[in-house]
């Protein structure tokens, strides 16, 4: 589903986690549930956002190894220098 982009699948795969006793699957099920749309298109569409989060997941890195160290600046300098 996820590998071949199948997003008309998952009504099918959430009523089959809802049947199963494993309360950990419901969780994910009932979370998935309140956005079903979304998650539908996300597994639909080709689109990505991947890109983008992986900037975001770089920033993040950056301000937890100065966390306590050094001030904005430095990091603003680091954020627009880098390669």
């Amino acid at each position: 589903m996820l590998t071949e982009r199948q997003g008309e699948r998952l009504p099918q795969w959430l009523e089959a986690v809802h049947r199963d006793d494993l309360p950990s699957p419901h969780t994910l099920a009932a979370g998935i549930d309140r956005d079903r749309d979304a998650v539908i298109a996300d597994l639909t569409l080709p689109r990505s956002s991947g890109v983008v989060e992986g900037h975001v997941n770089w920033i993040k890195m950056l301000k937890r190894q100065m966390f306590g160290r050094a001030g904005f600046t430095l990091l603003r300098k680091r954020v627009l220098l880098a390669p």
